[in-house]
């Protein structure tokens, strides 16, 4: 969204012939003010359509006290489904809130990449429930910052390469040493994405396909939060991708992320 600069100007009598002028510029602010409104808007209309189902169904069933068991378990595991989804999109607004309102830097945990890598695999496997190869390349150092918030990074890039890769695909994880510090990627042979919603793809609810993404219980929030925990930990996300064959996120770190490079 484009903005154009917004300028407040004040003209103040001064003495008997002379005036002040005064400009404030509150375009940033003006900026602010409508991703705050944009945000509420999209997540009003995100919670309202579980919201719809879960009411409707509760009103079939005071309307129908003798409805047959089958049907009743039906509704009760839709209910049940859209109850999940509001949930992972109340955290998922809360997590992103947070990472928002924070000032000051993260922490500096030494994070030992072998066994984060190694719980990250058991999610995915998890998730997949054996439908996807899954295999992880470890060479990279440990790595300095806030485990419970690259946890979450890192965690968003693997169960999106899940869900959006079809049955037999395959999943690389990897961790690898660069020149430039260190880089984490996630490469799967999935849906692939087109290159003209690359640009848009951690802005807040943005979706690429609407339906599939509430088909695998996406919140359109993950990559806003990968986004956000990058630029608190001075890394940057670069995204390759081609529809049909498959998509590549990597996470470039500095030098001064690594242990022993601290400048």
């Amino acid at each position: 969204m484009l903005f154009r600069s917004k300028l407040i100007i004040h003209l103040i009598p001064f003495e008997d012939r002379r005036q002040i002028l005064v400009t404030h510029d509150v375009t940033e602010f003006d900026r602010l003010e409508q991703m705050r409104r944009d945000f509420i808007a999209n997540a009003s209309h995100e919670l309202r359509t579980p919201l719809t189902v879960i009411n409707g169904f509760l009103e079939i069933a005071n309307s129908e006290p003798d409805m047959d068991g089958p049907t009743r378990q039906q509704h009760l595991r839709l209910m049940n489904e859209q109850g999940k989804r509001m949930q992972n999109l109340v955290d998922d607004m809360l997590v992103l809130t947070r990472l928002e309102s924070i000032d000051s830097l993260p922490k500096e945990d030494r994070i030992e990449m072998r066994p984060f890598l190694e719980q990250l695999h058991s999610e995915a496997e998890a998730l997949s429930l054996g439908r996807h190869t899954i295999t992880v390349n470890m060479t990279g150092p440990d790595l300095l910052g806030s485990s419970d918030e690259l946890r979450s990074a890192f965690g968003n890039l693997v169960s999106n390469a899940v869900r959006y890769t079809p049955e037999g695909g395959q999943i690389s994880i990897s961790w690898q040493p660069t020149v430039q510090g260190a880089t984490f990627s996630v490469s799967d042979t999935g849906i692939g994405i087109s290159q003209e919603h690359l640009s848009r793809l951690t802005e807040r609810f943005y979706r690429v396909d609407k339906g599939r993404s509430r088909e695998t219980q996406g919140t359109g929030l993950g990559l806003a939060i990968v986004k956000h925990v990058l630029m608190r930990h001075n890394a940057s996300l670069h995204i390759e991708s081609e529809p049909g064959k498959g998509s590549t996120f990597s996470i470039q770190f500095p030098v001064t992320a690594l242990p022993g490079n601290l400048s």
